[in-house]
């Protein structure tokens, strides 16, 4: 009897949990033989072939996965290990996350998989005529690993001698297209297009796909989480600045000057692209956070900022949800500020907080337009100014030098404060790097040109 009795506690505290049970009993008949399927949502880190979240077959034609108590909402969908062959609605379409509420009781969910969008016979794509895929495999030298790259081009592009300002846009498969896009896309294309027909003079778009899972997560900090991974975002921004923005200015008609380039991403995307407007001052002075997750290494950026950069000549879009997590808005003037300590003016900040904003892509879409026309607002995009670019040495907040103006190889010596001569450099136009085995401390960098005052921290 006691034995009973322990058995019908343990039962009774094991349903008692609070876990939902997923049970999918109908899927298209167009599934492929043996496919495996897959949740993916804001519990996994939208990872869409997550070996943790499959959905196992019980044996009788149904598919079941158990989702441990939790709380708050949990947002989903259903594929079958990659965005292309997310779920979709019963014409095989765009269907939006499905949902759920954690309620601290156990819950059982049937649910249907009514199509596929990549076998539903037609080409559910929304990406307008003038979006391209610049490149599916894109290679990325500094993170050895490949990248889908997309392309948008003025909707003149074509029949115009223009020269066009250009936004460099993280989570490309976000931006354009619902075939891709793992909770709705951005509209970003549908946007510009429209703002084109009223008058606007036009940008070109370049979306870098996200690595997805971990990668993302690596990828979009430069420092590490110790709980998500991170420390990846040096190298990402490197390629970004040193190998994909000038492959797109040699081959596009782009304005090239720093003013005339943004970077622009939501959540983790804003925290990287905050750290690269940053990082290269001297490529790019406007930028776009929406809904930054500056949580995820908020003392490590705040500390970066301490340095002094110079962003006299930045601007800035920050836009967020008031209620989006408790510490959005305290986070986001945090790194405001921090910002304009190095010189960002107030004319050039704006920062945003409505009681509508949710973490989503559905919200950014619809603040798009508005950071997009106040970033460029004082540019005067019709003219091409004519530079005669004088010899210049910068040192980015990384430590990293950038020349520009010289027409040749210039010899440098390097001196210690205290005028003891180091080493002689040969540098020409532009990065290099100081030293490895350079000592921390303040240097002067000399040639018969220019003269510079240097920091090489540890």
């Amino acid at each position: 009897m006691k034995k009973f009795l322990l058995l019908f506690i343990s039962i009774f505290s094991i349903t008692f949990y609070g876990q939902v049970t997923l049970r999918i009993t109908s899927i298209p008949g167009n599934t492929p033989t043996g496919a495996t399927i897959y949740l993916a949502g804001n519990v996994n880190g939208w990872n869409p072939s997550d070996s943790n979240s499959v959905m196992q077959p019980d044996g009788f034609g149904a598919y079941q996965l158990i989702i441990p108590e939790g709380s708050g909402t949990v947002e989903y969908k259903f594929t079958r290990g990659s965005w292309p062959t997310v779920e979709g609605n019963v014409s095989g379409g765009f269907l939006p996350n499905r949902t759920f509420a954690f309620t601290g009781s156990p819950q059982t969910l049937t649910l249907t998989i009514q199509s596929w969008e990549d076998i539903t016979g037609g080409n559910n794509s929304t990406a307008a005529a003038n979006v391209q895929i610049l490149s599916p495999s894109f290679y990325m030298p500094q993170l050895d690993r490949n990248r889908r790259i997309w392309l948008y081009l003025p909707p003149d592009y074509f029949t115009s001698t223009k020269n066009y300002p250009v936004l460099y846009m993280k989570d490309g498969q976000n931006l354009f297209d619902n075939l891709t896009s793992f909770s709705g896309e951005w509209q970003v294309d549908e946007t510009l297009n429209t703002l084109f027909e009223e008058g606007d003079y036009g940008a070109i778009v370049v979306g870098i796909d996200n690595g997805g899972g971990s990668q993302r997560f690596n990828e979009y900090s430069p420092w590490v989480n110790t709980q998500y991974g991170g420390g990846q975002g040096d190298e990402y921004m490197q390629f970004i600045a040193e190998t994909l923005k000038p492959y797109i200015d040699e081959n596009f008609r782009t304005r090239p000057e720093p003013e005339m380039n943004a970077l622009i991403g939501s959540s983790l995307g804003a925290l990287i692209a905050t750290y690269g407007v940053c990082a290269y001052p001297n490529l790019f002075q406007k930028l776009g956070s929406f809904s930054p997750a500056y949580w995820f290494t908020l003392t490590d950026l705040n500390s970066y900022l301490s340095v002094p950069i110079d962003l006299s000549n930045h601007r800035s879009y920050f836009v967020a949800g008031q209620n989006e997590s408790s510490t959005m808005v305290t986070n986001t003037n945090t790194i405001k500020n921090a910002m304009q300590n190095n010189g960002m003016t107030s004319t050039n900040t704006l920062t945003k907080f409505d009681s509508y904003g949710t973490h989503s892509e559905s919200y950014w879409r619809g603040e798009f337009a508005a950071a997009y026309q106040w970033l460029f607002m004082n540019e005067n995009l019709s003219v091409v100014p004519v530079k005669n670019i004088k010899p210049i040495v910068i040192q980015t907040a990384s430590g990293e030098l950038w020349l520009e103006g010289f027409d040749h190889k210039i010899t440098f010596e390097l001196f210690a404060i205290t005028g003891q001569k180091i080493t002689s450099l040969e540098l020409e136009n532009g990065f290099a790097t100081l030293p490895e085995n350079l000592a921390s401390g303040i240097y002067i960098l000399k040639s018969e040109i220019t003269t510079v005052k240097l920091f090489k921290k540890e």
